[in-house]
């Protein structure tokens, strides 16, 4: 079969995994979602979802969807621990990933995927055109390598919370490095594999969901921080 074929059935296969998947999902999840949007509404009034405009498969601009988090106010695109704008109940929805349960809508109408690598801003795709025109034929998704490597991304960026450009010019090249590493590795197997490494993090098991995903790869993303250009070496404490 000739390789655009492969892709193609390739493509369709991971598009009926995504709904299959996510169809059970909303079911399964649909109390927890419930009491999600109670406890936003509760804490902090309307609105309870948070949309924003992403870049998503082929350069198509998208309405991604969470539970909002955050109160309106000034400040930088990415969020670190201790923001002030993340209100009480945003820090626990954030902790456990559950503000980004509401993409699961973004998946079934076929603006995402469960696995593939995360939306970013235009201001950010357009800093990075040439590293993104080599992944944007893929469905952005809701959890990738980088979801698993950088788990506690709000935590580097307080790290590096001296250095406004961290973000831009160190953190996010390598979570496109393993974006385009996932690009030439895609498979089912790979996407289940990453979707229970992800729910093991998410349930705190932060060893096991990088073995899930594939010690190496974690590991070695994790390194880079260290000892790539544009990094600083901190003590292992």
């Amino acid at each position: 079969m000739a390789p655009l074929g492969r892709r193609w059935i390739a493509s369709w296969s991971k598009r009926w995994f995504d709904i299959l998947v996510v169809s059970v999902l909303l079911i399964v999840l649909a109390p927890v979602m419930l009491l999600c949007a109670m406890a936003v509404l509760l804490g902090s009034g309307f609105p309870i979802l948070f949309r924003q405009k992403r870049v998503g498969q082929y350069g198509r601009l998208f309405w991604i969807v969470k539970f909002r988090t955050m109160r309106s106010a000034p400040g930088a695109e990415v969020t670190a621990t201790g923001d002030p704008r993340v209100n009480r109940v945003g820090r626990v929805l954030r902790r456990f990933k559950l503000d980004e349960l509401p993409q699961l809508w973004n998946v079934l109408v076929g603006e995402m995927s469960l696995v593939g690598p995360r939306p970013e801003l235009p201001s950010y795709v357009a800093l990075h055109r040439r590293m993104y025109a080599r992944i944007l034929d893929l469905r952005p998704g809701v959890t990738d390598w980088a979801s698993v490597a950088y788990r506690d991304e709000e935590d580097i960026l307080l790290a590096h919370e001296r250095e406004p450009r961290f973000y831009d010019v160190v953190l996010l090249p390598r979570k496109l490095a393993l974006a385009r590493l996932y690009r030439r590795r895609q498979s089912l197997w790979l996407d289940v594999r990453l979707i229970g490494a992800t729910a093991c993090v998410a349930a705190g098991l932060r060893r096991l969901g990088s073995w899930v995903a594939g010690a190496g790869v974690v590991y070695r993303a994790r390194d880079s921080l260290s000892t790539g250009p544009g990094s600083r070496r901190r003590p292992n404490h």
